[in-house]
């Protein structure tokens, strides 16, 4: 999942607790220039409104990360190249009370799966970034 959590009262917006929850849970300072947008408010599972911030990171083999132990068990990244693969893109069927509940988007990673809102957030990003491609 994307570094996330909930608004402290001191944060002034959606913006200002991304950049926070970026810096607590992966040691990555980022200054609000680097921020691209923000995608539409979207519902988990508990009926909670998340508020997706897109932000340029720069070139990954610049990034230190020192993820917080407390709250992440591991950071791995994927190429955008890897993503608009279509053998690296998939879709999940749920079921509700034993019939057909939803589906959702899921991106595939050796013995990693990009799924549930993470891959929806996912989905939304990459028909913004490369909509002739995806």
């Amino acid at each position: 999942s994307f570094p996330g959590g909930r608004r402290d009262p001191a944060d002034g917006d959606a913006v200002a607790t991304a950049l926070r929850e970026t810096r607590e849970e992966l040691g990555l300072a980022l200054a609000p220039p680097s921020v691209w947008g923000q995608l539409r408010p979207l519902p988990d599972r508990q009926g909670q409104m998340v508020a997706p911030v897109v932000a340029n990171l720069g070139p990954l083999e610049d990034l230190t990360l020192t993820p917080n132990p407390d709250e992440v068990e591991e950071v791995f990244t994927l190429p955008l190249a890897h993503l608009l693969r279509e053998e690296n893109q998939g879709y999940t069927h749920f079921r509700t009370a034993g019939r057909y509940g939803y589906t959702l988007p899921v991106f595939l990673n050796g013995p990693h799966k990009v799924w549930g809102l993470t891959a929806i957030i996912t989905e939304l990003t990459l028909e913004l970034l490369a909509p002739d491609r995806y």
